[in-house]
């Protein structure tokens, strides 16, 4: 028996071409049936997220087999010339330091990021449920699910933020430490303030109120977020209500300005105003932030301190990629299985590690 994957993600192909390969959940069943049922092919795994999309695959002859995924892939996606060659192939032992890798953050766009991990169970879970998995794939999720245990809790590699928005979502919390109490309000309906006060919201932030240079696109977009739209003359008037405003618009010029933020402080009796101008050009009159109970960032900012996360991050590759390696190690790979009590089947450990699933984005 051989093993095998291939696939593409964020480093091999750009968007515009990943986003034709992903494969929503709901047709993933079909598609995991339709590998599994190719001649020679006995086990399959497909991980698709907006970031990669792989099939992992143990056959009969592994020269054949990667020519019959290729051949399906190609009639399935309508594949050209030069989408083919988009495709890396990993094989054998590879396939095991590629996949310990991904479940450990270490392949992915934002480095360390954990959602991943979360998607790579999923994926074997929908695997598992349709029975296209079988002894060789089993023993390799379960194992790869315990490295990516092992180089989170062993590492830093999780630790800062490394993101503007997740950065504006751990300032809020020095801020105002429980968010649950927090109103957003967003000005300008961008992707990255969209993107930030989702974040803010998922954290406990209570509600959201939307204002926009076009009303309709603000009524959507608080539709989306379940808040309430506001219009655009009359976002001030909000000020004193929210904690956290986030702006975005496209105008040219700097128009939230301290008299503005002035009024509102006195009505808000000392309760601190945390500010995000994400606008290029900013939004926000920079002398604000000297106001008491003001705290104003701007992209640049939110930057430096992201930046720095990044960093600290990358200082803690080698240490994740040397856990790795000592567990190909103990990776029987011929054999599909790991040294010592992996060896055995251990049921309890694959259910416990299915139900910890979450719904992420690579």
């Amino acid at each position: 028996m051989s093993i095998f994957c291939l696939g593409l993600n964020h480093k091999s192909a750009p968007v515009e071409i990943r986003e034709r390969f992903v494969i929503p959940e709901k047709k993933l069943s079909a598609a995991l049936q339709e590998v599994r049922a190719l001649p020679g092919v006995h086990e399959a795994v497909i991980l698709s997220t907006c970031n990669r999309m792989e099939i992992y695959a143990v056959t009969e002859n592994r020269k054949d087999g990667v020519r019959l995924l290729r051949d399906y892939l190609q009639s399935h996606f309508q594949l050209s010339s030069r989408e083919r060659e988009l495709f890396y192939l990993h094989e054998e032992l590879e396939v095991a330091r590629h996949l310990f890798r991904v479940a450990s953050g270490l392949d992915s766009m934002v480095l360390g990021e954990t959602e991943v991990f979360g998607q790579v169970k999923k994926a074997y879970h929908a695997a598992h449920s349709e029975r296209t998995t079988a002894r060789n794939l089993n023993k390799l999720f379960q194992w790869s699910f315990r490295v990516g245990k092992t180089v989170r809790s062993g590492t830093h590699i999780t630790k800062g933020s490394t993101s503007v928005g997740s950065v504006a979502v751990d300032l809020a919390e020095k801020i105002f430490g429980d968010l649950r109490h927090c109103q957003v309000m967003i000005i300008g309906a961008g992707e990255m303030s969209r993107r930030t006060a989702k974040s803010l919201l998922s954290r406990g932030a209570s509600s959201i109120f939307v204002s926009n240079r076009s009303h309709d696109r603000a009524v959507e977009l608080a539709r989306e977020m379940d808040g309430v739209a506001i219009r655009f003359d009359d976002w001030v008037q909000a000020i004193p209500e929210v904690d956290i405003m986030i702006t975005s618009t496209a105008a040219p010029h700097t128009f939230i300005h301290v008299d503005k933020i002035e009024e509102a402080m006195r009505l808000r009796r000392g309760r601190p105003l945390f500010v995000i101008d994400i606008a290029v050009p900013r939004d926000v009159d920079p002398d604000i932030n000297d106001i008491d109970s003001v705290y104003l960032y701007d992209i640049d900012a939110l930057e430096t301190i992201a930046a720095e996360g990044r960093r600290k991050r990358e200082k803690q590759i080698h240490l994740c990629e040397g856990l790795i390696e000592e567990q190909l190690e103990d990776w029987d790979f011929a054999a599909g299985t790991g040294t010592g009590d992996s060896q055995k089947d251990d049921p309890g450990e694959e259910e416990k590690d299915l139900r910890d699933l979450s719904p992420a984005h690579d």
